[in-house]
């Protein structure tokens, strides 16, 4: 359950700083490193959606630990109502956790990178804010194993 509700928060501080960004907030970036990035107009979309998306596929982890992710809620667009087949949850959760894990672990050799358009504070900074997110995959995997042990006796396997 914690690492459940730990798993569904990591994406949310890099998420809330590009949403800073977008609000015109120059949260680290140098004067110039952040004209250059452009978070204006067309530009700014782009990181409002990876915030809301990534946010988002946080949250399906608590799935994994609460009922509706037994049994989606009837207002659920073709899954409402209806059991979901554990073994699909599983497989969803490992090929994330290992996409997760495989995107986000380089991510702790952030300040051994320079990086020129951040300020000295603001490299700082972003480097602990983006770090919950190499806890993220091993998290989901952490869910994912205790689900498919929770669920394996009840997806009995076909016959032949």
């Amino acid at each position: 359950m914690r690492a459940a509700h730990l798993a569904a928060v990591t994406a949310l501080p890099a998420g809330l700083w590009r949403l800073a960004l977008v609000a015109g907030l120059h949260a680290g970036y140098s004067d110039a490193g952040y004209r250059a990035v452009g978070f204006t107009g067309w530009n700014a979309v782009w990181p409002v959606a990876l915030s809301v998306l990534a946010e988002a596929l946080a949250l399906l982890t608590l799935g994994r630990v609460r009922p509706w992710g037994t049994v989606p809620p009837r207002w659920v667009p073709f899954l409402g109502g209806r059991p979901v087949n554990p073994r699909r949850v599983v497989l969803a959760g490992a090929l994330g956790a290992a996409g997760l894990t495989a995107l986000w672990t380089p991510f702790l050799a952030w300040w051994a990178v320079p990086h020129p358009d951040l300020t000295p504070l603001g490299h700082l900074l972003v480097g602990f804010l983006y770090l919950p997110l190499a806890a993220w995959g091993p998290l989901l995997a952490a869910v994912t194993l205790s689900y498919h042990r929770r669920h394996r006796a009840a997806a009995p396997l076909p016959t032949a």
